[in-house]
């Protein structure tokens, strides 16, 4: 799921770090099919739309990569993606949703509409490949479980 990221900013994981985190327990992910919904347990990996993976602890649930691939985009996967993703974490007990993203990211406006709001700022915190450092902006969502 490469393709969801922009190489420009080397933000996409490696397939041993997600199977890494994943190991630790306390990590979960998503697949979304081209709705949004899960995709059948046999769908081929080219029908899989999108997927987020995140981490779990002390009534938080931090969304530590989340991703749309290009050619589903504009389609609402993220935003049911999303919900999908909140509803998963409430289930685990979370009411205090987190995620991280850099300036400028375009899915800002998606976290916004889903009621995340910045509240933290690391200057310079990531390094594009070509050279220029940019923001990292965390953003919060409180819910009652």
């Amino acid at each position: 799921m490469h393709t969801a990221f922009d190489p420009e900013y080397g933000e996409a994981w490696s397939r041993r770090q997600v199977e890494d985190a994943l190991i630790l327990g306390n990590c979960h992910y998503l697949l979304a099919g081209e709705n949004g919904e899960a995709p059948p347990p046999d769908a081929p990996a080219r029908d899989i739309a999108g997927f987020s993976l995140s981490r779990s602890g002390f009534g938080e649930e931090e969304l530590l990569l989340f991703g749309v691939a290009p050619r589903f985009r504009r389609r609402g996967v993220g935003h049911r993606l999303l919900e999908r993703f909140a509803a998963a974490a409430h289930g685990r007990g979370a009411h205090r949703l987190l995620l991280e993203m850099r300036r400028g990211n375009e899915a800002e406006s998606l976290y916004l509409r889903h009621g995340f709001r910045p509240v933290g700022l690391r200057r310079n915190y990531y390094r594009t490949l070509s050279g220029p450092r940019i923001d990292a902006i965390t953003f919060a969502r409180d819910d009652e479980n």
